[in-house]
Order: C-alpha cells, then sequence, then structure tokens
C-alpha cells in the first residue's frame, strides 16, 4: 500500500527540464531602400522595403496611439516616420528612395522625420494616382 505524502512536503515533484531555445531574429543587412509614405486625410501609413519590396519596417499613425482626427496631424506622420526609420536603422538601411502618395497633410513632416532619423533621403517621387478622365460621372440628380 502506498504511503500518503507528508503534510509539509511536496505534492508534486519539481520539474528539472529542457529550457526553452528561442530562434534568433534574422537581421538583414540592406544599405537603400525604399520609403512609401501613405499619406490621407485620416491617416499617415510609413513603410521602408527594400530595392525587391520586401518590407523591412511600417509604422502608422494609428499604430502609435494616435485616435480620431490627430491620426492626420503632421505631427503623427512625424512620429509614423521617426520609428519607421529606426526600426529600419537597426536592419542597416542607411539611404532611402521616398514615394509620397495621397494629399494628406503629413506628407512633408514624414520625410523630414526620416531625415532627422540619420537617414539619407536620395530622391522624392509623387506617386498620387490621377485620374485621366476614367469613371463616368453618375446621371444629372433631379430635385
Amino acid at each position: 500500500m502506498a504511503k500518503p505524502a507528508a503534510a509539509g512536503g511536496p505534492a508534486t515533484p519539481e520539474k528539472k527540464g529542457k529550457k526553452k531555445t528561442f530562434k534568433k531574429k534574422e537581421r538583414k543587412h540592406v544599405t537603400h531602400g525604399i520609403a512609401h509614405i501613405q499619406a490621407s486625410f485620416n491617416n499617415t501609413i510609413v513603410t521602408i522595403a527594400d530595392q525587391t519590396g520586401n518590407v523591412l519596417s511600417w509604422k502608422s499613425s494609428g499604430s502609435l496611439g494616435f485616435r480620431g482626427s490627430r491620426k492626420g496631424t503632421p505631427f503623427a506622420a512625424q512620429q509614423a516616420a521617426s520609428n519607421a526609420a529606426s526600426m529600419a536603422r537597426d536592419h542597416g538601411v542607411r539611404s532611402v528612395e521616398v514615394r509620397v502618395s495621397g494629399p494628406g497633410s503629413g506628407r512633408e513632416s514624414a520625410i523630414r522625420a526620416l531625415a532627422a532619423a540619420g537617414i539619407e533621403v536620395r530622391n522624392i517621387k509623387d506617386a498620387t494616382p490621377i485620374p485621366h478622365n476614367g469613371c463616368r460621372p453618375p446621371k444629372r440628380r433631379r430635385v
């Protein structure tokens, strides 16, 4: 017959096992990248990718905790760009080509923040889509 466990002793044996080993996150070494700035009236998204289009880092005004109409401000765009630039610098990015799209107010401040974060801005291209008389307008309103 089994003896009952002592009142002061441990009921379960202590675990002696393997330590969890975590795979180290791989860092890419990219010196030149492309920074895409999507500036709408409501938000600003800054994405930094390598030459082939693989995303290295990204930040948006909303992901930083700005809510409502404050997401579309130049200050929020500046914060998003500086955070994305610091993350990209960990991958070795030293210079970027900037492609800006959208009519938002955070366009210029995001570019200035990239430059202030220590990343050389090589050239700036406006990639805002412009319709060349594309869609047919709705029919005339009758009141």
